[in-house]
């Protein structure tokens, strides 16, 4: 079985940490234009699904008028075929 190294821990003398060094320029530049990438997809997914919403919203409203108006057609021509017979009830 080979050996296995213990971990090595960077300390200064004074028994504190040594803080890992920062990212380069380019790796941090790269990290937010990929941010930014992200976010402006986000952002252009929600336009397109409300384009699309309101796109569809005049066809459903026109949908629900007509709905409406058929269904107050039937009811017309219910009260109407009701008068004329006798012994039926209907509601008031």
């Amino acid at each position: 079985m080979p050996e296995r190294r213990p971990p090595e821990l960077d300390m200064t003398v004074d028994g504190e940490f040594v803080s890992p060094p920062a990212a380069p320029v380019a790796s941090r530049v790269m990290i937010w234009a990929v941010l930014i990438a992200v976010a402006a997809g986000a952002l252009s997914l929600a336009a397109f699904a409300l384009w699309l919403a309101l796109l569809i919203l005049p066809i459903a409203v026109g949908a629900a008028i007509i709905a409406w108006a058929m269904m107050r057609y039937r009811i017309w021509r219910g009260q109407r075929l009701a008068r004329g017979q006798r012994g039926v009830w209907r509601p008031l």
